[in-house]
């Protein structure tokens, strides 16, 4: 059997096997496992690439990560997220008197005015992100804690985006209802889940968790070979028969009585031997996704903030994010400093992408002061990591792509078995991508039949407590992402950059 890909789906279907005595092979194309979830290491530095919080509903998983790492090399760690707007921290997700009252008196009524002006006059469309929150909360403070970062995350204009991931994420709170609930005695509010207020997380970052998931699969035999990316998949009679791989010993063919892919599917589609019919291989290239890179940048430890990260709403910046490690893990800094990952959410290739890392560091140290989070002076260094195809992009043709490809896999490569994040183009997390891989698993060795596509969306924010969906129901467990329209001219992995 082989495996593609060592992230967190790779690898977990890669230890479901090697418990069952399976004989298979893990390619992979990094030279770092893990994924998105690695954790980058420079100078004794860690750095985690977008922030991992270990909670999970999924029993299965939870199993895994304790059966991977001692219990001792979990730490419980407090959840907070903020939004820094205007010099002053506001409560995620948003209380109505913490906002208002952050924002100043006249700033607070001007907001109050606001919504009740949209109640009076609505707008017209609110099938968009845009048209929809500032229905519920004025348009006012849908300026100030909606329109920027949403923009910075998807890189196209909020009112191009749908308000299908506008009600998933912000559900039917509005303006008024946080007020009401706000004053209604304790007593007589209805019961509200809230998120969690703490997660598990290993000491050294969630890369600790694969690079000795790696090692215990390779201990029972199972070899991951890394800078080793698939070239071609051989197929016939409706099965893969082979995967060659370029690894850094030559190129190779090895048999396959299965493969179970993470590999991003549009490049899954390409590497097909015989290739895949024109309607098939044009659905791959409409696959799109968007970039992100981390500047992480070492300051006093008296810099720092009790967030794991922060959302900045500030327009007038490029960083979307910014994290603390020392808050994640004090095993990820040293001698009095933290590092601040200036998080930028970008495509591939534009100007962000292509700047020098001299030249990153230079611009997230003048962003960091100009927001006011440190002076230049504090910062002693950076560091830049770029990650590529990191969010799966949702925009109006992807559904309709994803169906052709997964159709014509079902009928031309039964064997092949598309996992994860990337691997399905489904906007996961974590846990949820290890559950699609221990599925598979399931699927192929005891011949039962999971709908592994159904681990996509539930009915709840994915770090609330649940209290009515259950795993694998028809909600879903994953969590949404915005529709967002394709431009024209726009190429895979490219789109015109955010306005705010």
């Amino acid at each position: 059997m082989v495996v593609i890909g060592a992230g967190p789906a790779g690898l977990t279907a890669a230890y479901k096997l090697a418990q069952a005595n399976e004989p298979a092979a893990v390619f992979e194309s990094d030279d770092v496992v893990g994924g998105i979830s690695r954790t980058v290491e420079s100078e004794g530095w860690r750095f985690d690439i977008g922030g991992h919080r270990f909670f999970t509903k999924v029993p299965p998983v939870e199993l895994f990560w304790h059966e991977v790492l001692p219990d001792e090399d979990f730490m419980l760690r407090p959840r907070m997220s903020r939004i820094y707007y205007g010099g002053r921290f506001y409560d995620y997700p948003l209380r109505a008197f913490n906002a208002l009252g952050n924002l100043g008196v006249l700033e607070a009524l001007l907001c109050v005015a606001s919504y009740v002006w949209v109640r009076i006059r609505p707008p017209k469309d609110q099938t968009s992100f845009e048209g929809w929150t500032a229905a519920r909360f004025g348009w006012r403070l849908y300026r100030t804690f909606f329109k920027t970062y949403t923009e910075k995350l998807w890189g196209v204009p909020a009112s191009d985006i749908k308000a299908d991931w506008a009600a998933q994420r912000i559900k039917n709170l509005s303006l008024g209802k946080a007020i009401w609930n706000a004053l209604l005695p304790k007593r007589k509010q209805t019961a509200i889940t809230s998120l969690i207020e703490e997660f598990q997380y290993p000491k050294l970052g969630p890369g600790m968790m694969w690079e000795r998931c790696r090692d215990l699969v390779e201990a029972a035999g199972i070899p991951v070979s890394m800078r080793s990316p698939v070239v071609s998949i051989e197929h016939d009679g409706g099965e893969a028969l082979a995967v060659v791989v370029d690894t850094p010993a030559g190129r190779q063919r090895v048999a396959a009585s299965h493969v179970i892919s993470s590999m991003p599917l549009s490049e899954l589609v390409q590497a097909m031997n015989p290739p895949a019919p024109p309607e098939v291989l044009q659905a791959a290239t409409e696959l799109h996704y968007r970039d992100f890179l981390t500047v992480a940048l070492v300051v006093p430890a008296e810099r720092g903030f009790p967030d794991n990260w922060i959302y900045i709403h500030y327009p007038g910046v490029r960083v979307g994010r910014i994290q603390n490690f020392g808050s994640w893990s004090p095993y990820m800094v040293k001698d009095g400093r933290t590092c601040l990952g200036m998080e930028f959410f970008v495509f591939e290739g534009d100007d962000l992408w292509s700047m020098a890392d001299a030249d990153l560091v230079t611009l997230a140290t003048k962003e960091l002061a100009e927001i006011g989070l440190a002076d230049v002076a504090d910062v002693e260094r950076g560091f830049v990591v770029r990650m590529r195809k990191a969010y799966p992009v949702y925009d109006e043709l992807y559904s309709q792509a994803v169906d052709t490809i997964r159709s014509w896999l079902d009928r031309e490569v039964r064997n092949v078995h598309p996992v994860g994040r990337n691997g399905m183009h489904r906007y996961n997390n974590q846990d949820h991508s290890m559950y699609t891989a221990m599925l598979t698993v399931e699927n192929i060795l005891t011949g039962s039949s999971h709908d592994v596509w159904s681990v996509n969306v539930e009915a709840e924010y994915h770090e609330e407590t649940a209290t009515k969906s259950q795993i694998g129901g028809s909600t879903g467990t994953g969590r949404d992402a915005p529709v967002i329209p394709r431009r024209a001219g726009t190429a895979v992995g490219s789109s015109s950059p955010a306005r705010s």
